[in-house]
């Protein structure tokens, strides 16, 4: 029947599209339904991808900024922040392009409209004032999430911001303060103080990145100050007052002390919250928890057969986490063998410069699990690539276990620091030693060096420091 599914995924960000294509594979009469006319979700068209464009812009306007140095002479760059945008908006078309074309080569049939449950295998479709009803065997929820927003700091788009908003600034402000210094918070702190921007990062919690290793943030706030970038950690936004030429904050710093700041533009990057609100969840006996729905090590909710994964299930807020679990979630639902994920392993990324990239567990976290621990680290400044890059900050570290040296993670703050951290996931997923990695024979010269030349440093024998 042409109203009835095997599978309906709801939404199509990067767990919802990876899903159904999986599900196609499988041979699974499956259905996406998309709000947007395009697909791709947050992530392609309002996340991941248009921020590491503009990104990609801003290392590219402060490359060329020092390109002197390494023998070319140039006209200082100017930034045209119009074509900037048209840039960052191609790289999105062109991918949503090939996610549509993707859906199509698989076999998945496209429902643009909202989606909702009205009965436990039912989902209704609405657009335009019309609805139709689909029946499905299994229903996978991947709605995804949006900015969280502050009761007293609510985003007007013009003065208070949110990440969407961000990334459509028709001109760079003269100040901006960034409110959260997490992985979006980070990124666009370093997009707009390329851009020019005099930037303030205020962060409640001690540190910038609070989730990385302490010495990867600490790390990350020395090049952040040297790039002028001013960061007010341990610090609380207690009062917002919006004006027609800019923002006044009231701010208390841990201890009581109480200043004020001003600054053009305030953008709120204080989390994401679950995109859960009107799906009919709850009415079909689907727990929730805080927005977040309650599922299984399968993503298997409360009803067998509804499924939910990325940002609206308590998982990291990664696009690549949500693809993982489409697939395990598709692969569970059609019969297939499948082990649950292991969230020790996920890869953190944050794209600023100098970039940041993690895996595994942080030096804290492993002593708080009872590991005796060992760690090793090696700075880029000694790593020939990384002088040949001019990009000679930062540093791996990596953690292990002393008795078994036993791999436990790997923390990477520097040039290419996204790009690095694979290698580290390939060897936490095979069980691999410190040794393992010291025995890995690496290209030279290469930033990845600098994995090896950690482990060497973890396990005792440090060659070039």
């Amino acid at each position: 029947m042409a109203n009835e599914f095997d599978l309906i995924v709801i939404g199509s960000g990067p767990g919802g599209y990876v899903a159904a294509i999986r599900a196609g594979q499988l041979g699974l009469a499956t259905a996406v339904v998309e709000k947007d006319p395009y697909y791709g979700g947050t992530c392609l068209h309002r996340g991941c991808i248009p921020t590491k464009a503009l990104l990609h812009t801003a290392a590219m306007l402060d490359e060329i900024r020092g390109c002197s140095r390494i023998g070319l002479s140039v006209a200082p760059p100017e930034l045209d922040l119009a074509r900037a945008h048209e840039y960052k908006d191609d790289v999105v078309a062109k991918n949503a392009q090939g996610v549509a074309a993707l859906l199509r080569k698989n076999g998945v049939t496209g429902l643009h409209g909202t989606g909702r449950l009205t009965g436990p295998h039912t989902v209704e479709v609405e657009r335009d004032d019309e609805s139709a009803a689909y029946e499905a065997r299994h229903v996978l929820i991947a709605t995804g999430s949006v900015p969280r927003e502050l009761p007293f700091a609510a985003a007007d788009g013009r003065r208070v911001i949110n990440s969407d908003h961000a990334l459509k600034l028709a001109s760079v402000p003269a100040s901006l303060t960034v409110l959260g210094a997490g992985a979006v918070g980070c990124e666009f702190a370093s997009i707009y103080a390329s851009f020019g921007s005099r930037v303030t990062l205020v962060e409640m919690l001690p540190r910038l990145l609070p989730l990385e290793d302490e010495e990867v943030s600490a790390e990350l706030e020395r090049s952040f100050r040297k790039r002028g970038i001013r960061c007010l950690t341990a610090t609380r936004v207690t009062e917002v007052a919006a004006g027609e030429t800019g923002v006044r904050l009231a701010l208390e710093r841990e201890g009581g002390e109480r200043s004020e700041h001003e600054s053009e533009v305030l953008l709120v990057a204080v989390g994401r919250a679950p995109f859960t609100a009107g799906l009919g969840l709850e009415e079909l006996g689907v727990g929730l928890d805080r927005g977040y729905v309650e599922v299984d090590p399968f993503m298997r909710t409360a009803l067998p057969h509804v499924y939910a994964i990325g940002d609206v299930v308590a998982t990291p807020w990664l696009a690549h986490v949500a693809s993982s679990e489409g697939i395990l979630a598709v692969e569970h639902l059609a019969g297939e063998e499948v082990r649950p994920i292991n969230y020790d392993h996920v890869p953190s990324c944050t794209y600023c410069v100098p970039e940041v990239a993690s895996v595994g567990l942080t030096e804290a976290r492993a002593r708080e699990r009872g590991y005796d621990v060992a760690t090793g680290k090696f700075p880029f400044s000694a790593l020939a690539k990384a002088r040949i890059l001019r990009h000679p900050e930062g540093f791996v570290k990596v953690v292990r276990e002393a008795k078994y040296d036993e791999l436990l993670g790997v923390h990477v703050v520097g040039p290419h620091a996204t790009d690095l951290i694979a290698e580290a996931c390939v060897a936490l997923r095979l069980e691999s030693t410190t040794e393992e990695l010291v025995r890995t024979m690496h290209a030279h010269p290469t930033l990845s060096e600098a994995v090896m030349e950690a482990a060497h440093a973890a396990v005792g024998h440090s060659i070039h420091v």
